[in-house]
């Protein structure tokens, strides 16, 4: 990938970043052969894989021996009848033989299909179904439910039981292999050829599949370089070797595409680390694996923020990077990862159909606190308005990126489309298919030195009073108090004023809720915004109701008010 570091001239390097580089994407590109393949050639004793388990199980696994494992896992599923372009679950959490699926699938030409661990029946059941997967691999944290939809499954053909699910599938892992040659010749696959297919939950209707080719991983490496403060460009025999950690599950693209991948594209290690995520643990992890570089959703800091407060007090934290991204920060967070844990984080941008547009990168442009940063090199991204057209400076808009990148040339992040719904895609694009802009559905502003200001999902904002509330900055605004561990803001009906503001707060350890607290936190929000936006009722809530990858469900509260609402109107 053609990104070189910027040459001295000033703190901001942002338009010498932007303006000079160029996509290089070649016509056969391979996901496998990039992040492992080669490395297994090169630099065969380096590690890529750092397992740890919960139970204290540890275990590292060079890249060699990830080629080796994914050329026997490949030619296993060959054997089972898996062709090219056949779509193949994989419903697995953070663990070797989760790395290896991939690389197996990816140089069989198959399409991996990543499934969160966390699904119950019915999830699994949509999805198996609607991709028409003919083979599951699962281990211990899947297989009950898997097998509780196997017989509504008539194209799955096989399923390989991996781990401690040992004897509850078709076909053990470890025998599969075990009668497989450690040599494989890989498919030569076309960069725009589908890779992955990952199901995305939207507001309404069912999960759509994007469907992602081999390229997107070339679309995200900008970000991720830029956001990881130039990972990747260190020399493997460094002190300061990169070490990669996120709690993401790779079973979705923040997992996948923001941490597992890329790690391996660069040849660095990844920690696989099995196990609930808790804040003292994910510090331990930081300081027991030397870790450099990590990807933490908000949620994840707040709770980290809110256990630990002085986390240098208690652990050696090696941090030189840290990207955030699922929500907005908020400064709180943003000043406690730059005084606390010595880093700037740097908030990203981005969604399953087009990862990694926008962003920052403290080591070479300024990041503005709150801020979601400027679009990553490559990218070219505007905010428009329902009509189609740029949004002026300090408006709000949908945030939405172009197929072509600001010198004309095909921009390689985009998904092919969303799997059998051709009407999805079509709504997606404003324009023409080879000239349109993609919209995300997210809002934001953008300001004078084109740094986008997130507002919220479309669908997340909301008018109380005749003001046009987002939620994210009231949401902030509750978290810097000291009893508030995390917090939601969603519209409750009103017959008078169409809706107020309602607050669902999180407490922190030692907080009890009360008609004091309620009227405190009022007041500390009354005191720092505008006055229209203080929640006019709070509600406290053991746990807001969460996406498994670490999103609030605002929309789950906001139809629990309708229906209570109605239900007080006697309807």
């Amino acid at each position: 990938m053609p990104i070189r570091e910027p040459q001295p001239g000033g703190p901001d390097h942002y338009r010498q970043l932007h303006g000079q580089f160029k996509w290089q994407v070649p016509a056969g590109f391979n996901i496998a052969e990039v992040c492992c393949a080669r490395w297994a050639r090169h630099t065969p004793h380096a590690i890529a894989i750092r397992y740890e388990h919960e139970d204290g199980r540890c275990a590292n696994y060079t890249y060699a021996q990830l080629q080796q494992a994914a050329n026997q896992l490949s030619g296993a599923l060959r054997r089972q009848g898996v062709e090219r372009g056949d779509r193949v679950a994989v419903v697995m959490p953070q663990r070797f033989e989760t790395a290896v699926a991939h690389m197996a699938l990816y140089q069989l030409g198959a399409v991996a299909m990543p499934l969160s661990m966390l699904f119950g029946p019915e999830a699994l059941e949509y999805r198996l179904q609607h991709s028409e997967a003919v083979l599951a691999i699962a281990d211990e944290s899947s297989i009950a439910n898997l097998r509780a939809v196997r017989r509504k499954c008539p194209e799955l053909g096989c399923v390989i039981a991996v781990g401690l699910a040992a004897g509850s599938g078709d076909l053990d892992w470890d025998k599969a292999l075990a009668r497989e040659s450690t040599r494989f010749t890989a498919e030569q696959t076309k960069a725009d050829e589908a890779a992955l297919l990952i199901y995305t939950s939207g507001t309404t209707g069912p999960p759509k599949g994007a469907l992602l080719p081999h390229r997107a991983l070339i679309g995200n490496l900008t970000g991720f370089v830029a956001s990881q403060n130039w990972f990747g460009f260190d020399e493997p025999d460094e002190p300061s070797h990169a070490v990669f950690w996120s709690p993401a599950d790779w079973a979705w693209t923040g997992g996948m595409m923001d941490a597992l991948l890329p790690t391996l594209y660069f040849g660095r290690p990844i920690v696989a680390y099995q196990g609930r995520f808790a804040p003292e643990r994910a510090f331990e992890l930081l300081q027991r694996h030397a870790v450099t570089h990590s990807f933490l959703f908000p949620t994840a800091l707040k709770a980290m923020m809110k256990a630990v407060p002085h986390p240098k007090q208690r652990f050696a934290i090696k941090l030189q990077a840290l990207m955030s991204a699922g929500e907005a920060v908020g400064d709180a967070v943003f000043a406690y990862c730059r005084d606390e844990l010595g880093v700037t984080v740097n908030e990203m941008f981005g969604q399953t159909e087009v990862n990694y547009i926008v962003g920052n990168c403290a080591r070479y442009w300024p990041a503005k606190p709150g801020s979601m940063g400027r679009p990553y090199p490559g990218h070219r991204v505007a905010v428009l308005d329902d009509e189609g057209d740029e949004c002026p400076v300090g408006v709000a808009g949908d945030v939405a990126v172009h197929r072509r990148d600001i010198h004309g040339h095909p921009d390689p992040v985009f998904f092919l489309g969303y799997w059998k719904n051709e009407e999805a895609t079509r709504a997606k694009f404003t324009g023409d298919v080879s000239d349109s802009w993609c919209r995300t559905g997210d809002m934001a502003l953008i300001d004078k030195d084109g740094y986008l200001w997130y507002q919220g999902r479309s669908d997340d904002l909301f008018k109380a009073a005749g003001y046009r509330i987002g939620p994210s900055e009231i949401e902030n605004c509750l978290v810097k108090h000291p009893a508030v561990a995390n917090a939601a803001v969603v519209p409750k009906p009103d017959a008078e004023r169409g809706a107020v503001v309602k607050a669902f707060v999180v407490l922190a350890e030692g907080f009890e809720g009360s008609a004091a607290l309620v009227e405190q936190l009022q007041q500390h929000v009354r005191g720092k915004l505008a006055p229209y936006e203080y929640p006019k009722e709070i509600e406290f809530i053991a746990a807001l109701p969460m996406t498994t990858t670490g999103k609030v469900q605002r929309r789950v509260l906001r139809l629990q008010e309708e229906e209570r609402y109605l239900a007080q109107a006697g309807h």
